[in-house]
């Protein structure tokens, strides 16, 4: 098989497997209905909270992870540059699933999962990170907007240039991602963990 057909077949199954809509299945079966409908919009597990589905917000940010890390492990067998197309396609997966008109989470436990099949040291400091600034400000989007930051430099001093890179390009679709978030950030309007939305 070449090279290019390899990475293509990557990139497909990455994005296949990250499309699986794991915040809006768990949303459905926990009696919230549409997750999509409240709160951010978003399917992801910080949505799927707002409904105060606990177990259902749970099960979303394993899941979710979970798509990362299996196609990275998947394709790593095929080399690097496999595993990076794979993990970064899983990304674009829950961002822009095709079972849902293209209209995903916001992919910080599919990076999450992505990065931990890179790295699992590098991406415990991350988790550290969000950890410290979700407990200071209680915000989830701020603490996965520095996390995302600050991972790219994790990598770049712990692990390999092109997981370095991949963290790059996935903590800037993580901001492109958190447009909404960033201006309600910048007026004080963010809701913190926890907040329960209105349908």
């Amino acid at each position: 098989m070449s090279p290019a057909l390899t990475l293509a077949i990557a990139a497909v199954g990455g994005y296949l497997l990250g499309s699986i809509p794991f915040g809006w299945i768990f949303g459905w079966l926990a009696g919230a209905g549409d997750v999509r409908k409240i709160g951010s919009g978003s399917t992801g597990a910080t949505n799927v909270l707002r409904t105060g589905n606990y177990w259902a917000a749970g099960a979303t940010v394993i899941c979710d992870a979970l798509k990362g890390v299996v196609a990275v492990l998947l394709a790593r067998r095929f080399g690097i540059e496999a595993a990076v197309v794979a993990g970064i396609g899983a990304f674009l997966g829950h961002l822009f699933p095709v079972w849902l008109k293209f209209h995903g989470g916001k992919g910080v436990a599919t990076a999450a999962g992505v990065l931990f099949a890179f790295s699992w040291p590098v991406t415990l400091l991350s988790l550290a990170t969000w950890v410290v600034v979700a407990l200071i400000f209680r915000i989830s989007s701020l603490a996965a907007l520095v996390t995302a930051a600050a991972t790219p430099v994790y990598f770049a001093i712990f692990s390999e240039r092109l997981y370095a890179l991949a963290a790059f390009v996935l903590a800037v679709l993580i901001f492109l991602s958190h447009r909404a978030n960033i201006a309600r950030l910048l007026k004080g309007q963010e809701p913190r963990i926890g907040q329960k939305a209105k349908a």
